[in-house]
């Protein structure tokens, strides 16, 4: 125990210096750090090691004859990119956005229609992926003064988990983990609150099948039911990384969009609707489909979505009974 909290101290020393490095880094020098690391990933290391066979797969089989291979190869090389972006930038985001900054990092899609959401007096829950610049969009919202209970898993090591709890509250958030968080979450539902998480995980064979990219993707039911149960409006998102100006701009840059606004009220009513749970699933996960579409290298291809299969036998038991 004693060495493993050593190594969980000298692992949050080096972060903390390489922290000091990246939070003065420009846009400019973060693309060359983040594309040299890019290059190590596709160029360097094995690629068993880089799950360079997930990422391909699941885009071959996402876009089909839509992308040769070069393109599938070009797309995994600036995912990681992207990737190492995300990573400077969340450490970077404490420091520069702000309420005062925040036109020069963000633009706004569909704005008006979230903001009403938020506004409704009902409980609200943002979905979004492993796209963009998941953390602009929380930071987003808590610079303008919307508050979220904010789902995330713990990291092992307790000293970083600290430093970026800490990062995501000084936006007002309040860190919920997935592993006993439960009850938070109900909280903030029956107060009428926030919630904020990400909906792309797969969810194990007992999850809720709908299609992802044209496959049946597992996706978690609790949300669509816990929205059922507390009224809750779904608000699918993205923060969306624009191109570069690097002759003007001091920040990268976002548009932060709102795809679509599910109301469950709407699908409990809806008459055509035979499982109201997969409906809404369904819907939040297209939305989700179209946000990637727009800019494909900035989803996390690595993961393994389409990991869990539907049990055709046990369908076709339950079809004949």
């Amino acid at each position: 125990m004693r060495f493993q909290n050593f190594r969980w101290k000298l692992e949050y020393v080096g972060f903390r210096l390489c922290a000091c490095v990246i939070e003065s880094m420009s846009v400019r020098q973060t693309i060359r750090w983040a594309e040299c690391l890019a290059w190590l990933m596709t160029s360097v290391l094995p690629r068993k090691m880089t799950r360079y066979h997930v990422a391909y797969e699941n885009l071959e089989k996402s876009f089909g004859d839509e992308y040769s291979p070069a393109q599938i190869d070009e797309t995994i090389r600036r995912m990681w990119v992207h990737l190492f972006r995300v990573v400077a930038e969340i450490i970077q985001f404490p420091r520069k956005v702000t309420l005062e900054s925040c036109r020069e990092v963000m633009v706004f899609r569909n704005r008006k229609a979230a903001v009403t959401a938020m506004n409704s007096g009902r409980p609200v829950f943002v979905l979004g992926g492993h796209f963009g610049n998941w953390e602009a969009s929380m930071s987003s919202f808590g610079v303008f003064g919307f508050r979220f209970g904010v789902v995330a898993r713990a990291l092992d090591n307790p000293y970083l988990h600290r430093w970026f709890e800490e990062a995501r509250e000084k936006t007002g958030h309040k860190l919920l983990l997935k592993s006993g968080g439960w009850d938070g979450m109900v909280d903030i539902m029956e107060a009428g609150g926030n919630l904020g998480l990400l909906c792309d995980q797969d969810a194990g064979p007992r999850g809720q099948f709908v299609e992802f990219f044209g496959r049946p993707a597992s996706t978690h039911k609790s949300l669509a039911l816990m929205a059922m149960e507390y009224n809750a409006l779904i608000v699918v998102g993205y923060g969306l990384r624009l191109p570069d100006n690097l002759d003007e701009a001091r920040w990268a840059r976002f548009e932060i969009g709102c795809e679509e606004i599910i109301d469950p009220a709407e699908v409990l009513a809806d008459e055509s609707v035979d499982n109201e749970v997969e409906e809404i699933t369904r819907r939040y996960s297209a939305a989700l489909e179209r946000a990637v579409r727009r800019a494909p290298e900035q989803y996390f291809w690595v993961h393994r979505r389409w990991k869990s299969v539907p049990c055709v036998r046990n369908k076709a038991v339950r079809k004949a009974a």
